[in-house]
């Protein structure tokens, strides 16, 4: 299956303001996801849903934009741009979907390394907040 449809609900998710229900409505099952913080990979709708959520939040400001998008089948790699208290940050989302267009793996690369070190003290907070509650 083509990645055009959970591409376009990603997009929508993303310019959408962070609809939980949405996000959550997106993910697989068995959905991963790897951080570029975490050394090991989070496994399980919940889990993944908490990090995205967190991330879109964190990271999804008013100055978050995709840059380009290279896809192929059922993969995209989206790279981005974003800054969270003046540090500049670029990445990439490098995401799979299934056959049911539902993301399934969902990897996430940052840099510079002082952008890695932020994103880690911000998304810390996020989940500890999003816990708490």
């Amino acid at each position: 299956m083509s990645a055009n449809i959970g591409l376009a609900a990603w997009h929508a998710y993303m310019a959408g303001g962070g609809d939980p229900q949405a996000l959550r409505d997106l993910l697989a099952e068995d959905a991963v996801f790897h951080s570029p913080v975490v050394h090991t990979p989070q496994a399980g709708r919940d889990k993944v849903f908490a990090y995205l959520h967190a991330a879109s939040h964190v990271l999804g400001g008013d100055d978050f934009r995709y840059l380009r998008e290279i896809v192929d089948g059922d993969q995209a790699v989206l790279e981005f741009q974003s800054s969270l208290d003046d540090i500049q940050i670029n990445g990439v989302d490098i995401i799979r979907w299934n056959e049911d267009g539902k993301i399934s793996d969902f990897k996430v690369m940052v840099r510079p390394l002082k952008a890695i070190n932020k994103v880690w003290e911000k998304m810390a907070e996020m989940l500890t907040a999003q816990s708490a509650s």
